[in-house]
């Protein structure tokens, strides 16, 4: 009566158990396919062709600095000095080329000459050039008033604007477009907020979801790892359920983020600071669908057949895996004679070529790390002029964590299976 209370209770906890982790595997899987295309758009929202590499941006700052400085225009005692300078030199050579043209003309005919020596006898060109620190004065006096300066500013911004209308960019900004739209915001950094928020709270959830979904199959397979009991059917359903959920959340989940960017880039143009913040250079982010898709939609044949290979060893083979397990354990139609059923279920537990996918994913982390913290390196800067600050944002995702606890438990259940192989009822 006890034990058959206890396996009461043991299928009533399964049941529940699977029951949140069917509904834990579902908000999973559609959180991460919207945080996903979150990160994407935020991603090209910050993209280095929007930044660094767009003249609209450079355009902007630099307009802005130039404006900030004509409307500063002024003139201090020094400039004034060093202005009436030039404008005596220029006034003196502005009266000789006067002097040498009117002698010009005057050369050619005879009333012009009568005219040159009437010129040569009243106006001594000495007596007009003692004038110029005068004339000089007078301009500067001109110059510093406040209606000058307004007139001169004025013309200054007009230009400015001519040359700014006159630069323009010839990019496609559709794609930016649309992500405005989805984003419903009227500026980049408008919606730039907008998904870094919603990317924050929804990767907080999902992670959370995640560590919940392998502490339930954690303890659904200790429940029976622990038990002395042999393997029965009300035990053995529920683990292979919990393998299915693992793995449909695993491979439909983005494994791994990879994110190269300029986090910071500043120098100073006249005084002012042009200033360029998460300049991303390159970003990715993918499950193994996701990649198996790409592979198998390219032309080449050889990233078909490379596409091929990974869906067959992440999902097919754990499936038939999974299968022959179950045909085993039930002995349907004497499946444990079966020589491909008996590789499954007795070889491929030591041999699993999931294993060899965890192993490679996480490898392929760790390359791509080194790589990018190693390139990226060439570009820091931290000098007087210029500042470049870099960023690997290359990190593991849950979809890789889920996929490496089915691993785990997949082994799990090989070694119960063939330590404690059973047919009994339940």
């Amino acid at each position: 009566m006890k034990a058959t209370t206890m396996k009461l209770l043991s299928l009533i906890l399964s049941s529940i158990i699977i029951i949140a982790s069917v509904i834990l595997c579902h908000q999973i899987i559609s959180n991460s396919i919207s945080i996903q295309k979150n990160k994407n758009d935020y991603a090209e929202l910050n993209h280095v062709k929007y930044g660094l590499f767009s003249i609209e941006e450079w355009k902007r700052q630099i307009t802005a600095i130039l404006a900030e400085e004509i409307n500063k225009l002024y003139l201090s005692e020094t400039n004034e000095k060093v202005l009436r300078k030039h404008i005596e030199v220029l006034l003196n050579t502005l009266i000789d080329k006067v002097d040498k043209k009117i002698r010009e003309g005057n050369s050619g005919t005879a009333g012009g000459q009568l005219t040159q020596s009437f010129i040569n006898i009243f106006i001594k060109l000495d007596d007009i050039k003692k004038g110029i620190p005068e004339y000089a004065d007078a301009i500067i006096h001109e110059i510093t008033k406040s209606k000058t300066r307004r007139q001169i500013k004025a013309a200054l911004n007009k230009q400015l604007d001519q040359f700014a209308n006159q630069t323009f960019d010839t990019q496609d900004t559709s794609q930016l477009s649309s992500i405005l739209l989805r984003a419903d915001s009227r500026d980049i950094e408008g919606a730039r907020i907008k998904l870094d928020k919603e990317i924050s709270v929804k990767q907080d959830l999902i992670y959370k979801e995640v560590i919940l979904l392998v502490i339930l199959s954690a303890i659904l397979f200790a429940l029976s790892g622990f038990s002395k009991q042999p393997l029965s059917p009300s035990r053995y359903v529920p683990l292979v359920l919990s393998l299915v959920i693992l793995l449909s959340a695993g491979v439909t989940t983005p494994m791994i983020d990879m994110e190269a960017k300029i986090s910071q880039m500043s120098f100073m143009l006249m005084g002012h600071p042009i200033h360029f913040e998460n300049q991303v250079l390159y970003f990715q982010s993918k499950s193994i669908l996701d990649v198996f898709w790409i592979m198998i939609t390219h032309q080449d044949f050889q990233l078909k057949f490379v596409g091929i290979l990974l869906i067959t060893f992440s999902i097919v083979f754990p499936l038939l895996k999974i299968v022959s397990s179950l045909g085993y354990y039930y002995d349907y139609r004497q499946a444990k004679e079966n020589p491909v059923i008996r590789f499954f279920v007795l070889k491929s537990g030591k041999w699993s070529m999931a294993d060899v996918m965890v192993i490679a994913i996480f490898m392929a982390y760790i390359g791509f790390n080194g790589i990018i913290t190693s390139q990226l390196g060439h570009l820091s800067s931290a000098d007087q002029e210029l500042v470049i600050l870099t960023k690997n944002g290359t990190s593991l995702q849950p979809g890789f964590y889920l996929f490496l606890t089915y691993t785990l438990l997949a082994l799990f259940l090989s070694e119960l299976l063939t330590r404690k192989p059973s047919a009994i009822g339940a």
